[in-house]
C-alpha cells in the first residue's frame, strides 16, 4: 500500500508542469535541479543524472535521451522498463503501476518496484512519458525513504517540449551549427556534419555514416533480421518504389550486414541505388553506412561488387572513420567530461548468499578557457565497495592546436603532453576523441 501511495503522488507532481525558478534543460524537457548539499551532476552519453550519497543512505535520479515510441504507452512502458531497470537490478516485487495521466499532448505512467543492490534492499520508480512520436524515461532509486522529498521536488519541476515547440539542442557537445563543419580529405572526399548522419560525399556518390541509434543498433541473434529491423529504420522511410531489394549479411568473427535496392530517393525525386552497409567490430563500435549511388555500375566501380566472404570489406568499412571533424580554440572551449566504471559481485557456492563486491571507477574533466589556458581533473576509485580507496590528480597549464593536435603544457612532473584530437559528430552534437602517446583513448562529452 505504502508503495502505491507513493507511486500516486510521484505521478501527480510530475504531471503538474510549473517552473518556480531558474530550470536547467536536457534534451526534451526542464528541471529544477535537486537541492541541498551532496547532489553531484554526471553527464553519460545517453543520459542526465544526479546522485547524493549520506552515510548509508543514497539517492540517484536520472533522465534518460527521448528514444522514438513504440506506438503505445504500454508497450514503451515495457520496453524502457526491460532495457533500463529489470536487466540491470534484481527486481524482488513489483512492479505497481499507476494510472495513466495525460499532460497535454503526452501520456505518463510510473512503476514502482523493490530491488536489491549489493544485497540490501531499495526503491525503483520508472517513469515513462510518451507523445506521438517520442518516449522518455525518468528513473529514480534510493534506500531511503528520506529522498523521496527530493525525488518529488525534481519531478514536479518538469516542463516537456510540446508540438510546434522548439526542441532546444542541449545533447552533451553541442556547441555549434553542425550543417557548416566540413572536413575535406586529401582523396577528393568532403565529410559534412549534419543532424542525424555524418555525410561524405565525392562528384554523384554520397556516404551516410549514420549516428548511434538505439532502435536500429539493438541486438538481434538472428543477423538478418537485425539488417532488416535498421533497413525498416535508417533507410526505408526516406525513399519510395523500393525494388531488387535484397538482404545479404555474412555471418563471421566480424560479421557484415549488406542490404541493397534500388528506389527513388523522396527528397531529390531521383532514382537512386542504396546500400545498407555494417561491419560488426569485436569491440562494437561499427557504425551503420548508407551509401547513395546514381546506380549498382556505379556503387560497384568505386566499392567493388559483393562478395560472400567475411574478408575485402575495407573500402566500405573504412568510410566509417571519415566522421571526424578538426579541433579549433573556439570549439574546444568549455568543460568536457568522461568517465569509466567496472564491477565484479561475488556469491557463496554453498549459499548462493551475496559476498561483496570490487568496483573501480575513473573520472576525467577538461576545462579549456578561452585565454589559451586549461585545468584537467582526474579522479579514481578502487577497491572492495565500502572501503575503496581514491585517488585524484589535478593539472593547470597553457594548450594549443592545431587542428588535429592538442598541446598541453605542465602535465605529469611538469612535462607536456601532446594529444591526437578531433571531433566525432552524434545526434545533436559531437564527442571530443583525445588519444595520447600511450594510445590512451579518451572520449569526452561537453558538460552544460
Amino acid at each position: 500500500m505504502l508503495m502505491k501511495k507513493i507511486i500516486l503522488f510521484y505521478t501527480f507532481l510530475l504531471i503538474a508542469f510549473f517552473a518556480v525558478a531558474q530550470k536547467e534543460s536536457y534534451d526534451m524537457l526542464s528541471y529544477l535541479p535537486p537541492q541541498g548539499k551532496g547532489w553531484k551532476k554526471e553527464n553519460g552519453n545517453n543520459f542526465m543524472s544526479y546522485s547524493c550519497i549520506n552515510k548509508k543512505d543514497w539517492c540517484q535520479i536520472s533522465v534518460f535521451k527521448a528514444t522514438v515510441s513504440k506506438g503505445s504507452l504500454d508497450a514503451d512502458f515495457n520496453s524502457e522498463w526491460e532495457s533500463l531497470t529489470a536487466q540491470k537490478h534484481l527486481i524482488t516485487a513489483g512492479p505497481q503501476l499507476s494510472e495513466t495521466k495525460a499532460a497535454g499532448e503526452w501520456q505518463v505512467i510510473t512503476g514502482g518496484a523493490k530491488a536489491s543492490f549489493n544485497g540490501a534492499d531499495m526503491m525503483v520508480l520508472h517513469t515513462v512519458m510518451r507523445n506521438q512520436n517520442n518516449c522518455i524515461s525518468i528513473v529514480a532509486k534510493t534506500n531511503s525513504a528520506s529522498f523521496l522529498q527530493a525525488i518529488e521536488h525534481f519531478t514536479s519541476s518538469i516542463d516537456l517540449i510540446q508540438s510546434g515547440s522548439t526542441h532546444e539542442n542541449n545533447s552533451p557537445a553541442s556547441h555549434n551549427n553542425t550543417n557548416a563543419i566540413t572536413t575535406t580529405w586529401d582523396d577528393g572526399w568532403i565529410s559534412i556534419m549534419q543532424e542525424n548522419w555524418a555525410e561524405v560525399k565525392k562528384g554523384n556518390i554520397r556516404v551516410l555514416v549514420h549516428y548511434p541509434n538505439k532502435n536500429a543498433d539493438s541486438y538481434n541473434s538472428v543477423l538478418k533480421d537485425g539488417l532488416q529491423n535498421a533497413w525498416n529504420i535508417l533507410v526505408a522511410p526516406r525513399y519510395s518504389g523500393i525494388c531488387n531489394f535484397a538482404l545479404k549479411p555474412i555471418q563471421s568473427f566480424e560479421s557484415i550486414a549488406f542490404a541493397e535496392a534500388d528506389g527513388i530517393e523522396n527528397s531529390t525525386g531521383k532514382p537512386v541505388h542504396i546500400v545498407l552497409f555494417k561491419k560488426y567490430y569485436s569491440n562494437g563500435n561499427g557504425r551503420y553506412l548508407e551509401f547513395i549511388t546514381p546506380d549498382q555500375n556505379s556503387f560497384e566501380q568505386e566499392f567493388g561488387a559483393y562478395h560472400n566472404d567475411e574478408f575485402g570489406w575495407d573500402k566500405l568499412s573504412g568510410m566509417q572513420f571519415r566522421n571526424k571533424f578538426a579541433v579549433n580554440p573556439s570549439s574546444l572551449t568549455g568543460k568536457w567530461l568522461a568517465s569509466d566504471y567496472a564491477s565484479l559481485s561475488y556469491y557463496y557456492v554453498s549459499s548462493g548468499g551475496f559476498a561483496g563486491a570490487t568496483a573501480t571507477s575513473i573520472a576525467h574533466e577538461f576545462t579549456f578557457f578561452n585565454n589559451g589556458k586549461y585545468q584537467s581533473d582526474h579522479a579514481g576509485a578502487s577497491g572492495v565497495v565500502g572501503n575503496q580507496k581514491f585517488s585524484r590528480q589535478v593539472y593547470k597549464g597553457n594548450y594549443s592546436t592545431n587542428n588535429w593536435e592538442l598541446k598541453l603544457t605542465n602535465r605529469f612532473q611538469g612535462g607536456a603532453e601532446t594529444y591526437q584530437c578531433y571531433f566525432e559528430a552524434v545526434k545533436n552534437g559531437q564527442i571530443l576523441i583525445m588519444t595520447d602517446k600511450h594510445n590512451t583513448v579518451y572520449s569526452l562529452v561537453k558538460a552544460h
